[in-house]
């Protein structure tokens, strides 16, 4: 009977977050330093540590559900893949990968830490999230510009009326205060000289 190999975990990972207690992520293997460290000394009821004896057969090494591992970069690379293969996408843009996880679901191939479905809906809603917020944004901006267009008018309105006001103001005071007009008189030099020296003798 084949032996399940162990998992290989540092001391305490059942206690400690720091160490992996409710965080998968973070459960991963450090070589025993310590001086009364019971997993270096290979102790009894102990965890276990990695070691030659542990390792997978040459066949399989390396393989992931039997199929080998091949990374990706590009969405030109899906073509090249066999049917012994399994893609892993590389770090790539969001762009890039979008372009891989739709070419993916058109060759019906697998990704292994990527789910292309979930992935381009997600997309998606995000997109109309996106078009929704700038069709109000564009609502909002035609408000504004018509009340400040509105405000604008009123504000020209209120202009020529007061301009208006003062107009007539001006004419009211200028029919009350009429200017002495000076009657010129008519005639030659000898009716003017005449006219001077009636004045003078007034």
């Amino acid at each position: 009977m084949i032996k399940k190999k162990p998992r290989f975990l540092r001391k305490d990972t059942f206690k400690k977050s720091r160490l992996g207690k409710r965080k998968k992520k973070k459960q991963i293997w450090r070589r025993p330093i310590g001086r009364h460290s019971k997993i270096r000394e290979k102790r009894r009821g102990y965890g276990k540590q990695p070691s030659i004896g542990y390792s997978s057969p040459r066949k399989i090494r390396g393989s992931m559900r039997g199929l080998k591992p091949v990374l990706i970069y590009s969405p030109k690379d899906i073509n090249e893949i066999k049917k012994n293969e399994i893609v892993i996408v590389g770090k790539v843009g969001k762009k890039r990968k979008i372009d891989i996880a739709k070419k993916a679901l058109e060759k019906k191939i697998i990704l292994s830490n990527l789910n292309a479905q979930k992935f381009i809906r997600k997309i998606e809603a995000e997109k109309k999230k996106k078009e929704e917020l700038r069709k109000k944004r564009k609502v909002e901006e035609k408000k504004k510009e018509e009340k400040k267009t509105k405000e604008t008018k009123e504000v020209k309105k209120e202009e020529k009326k007061e301009e208006k006001e003062k107009g007539k103001i001006l004419r009211k005071e200028t029919k009350k205060e009429k200017p002495e007009v000076k009657i010129k008189p008519k005639g030659g030099p000898k009716e003017k000289k005449e006219m001077f020296r009636k004045a003078l003798e007034k």
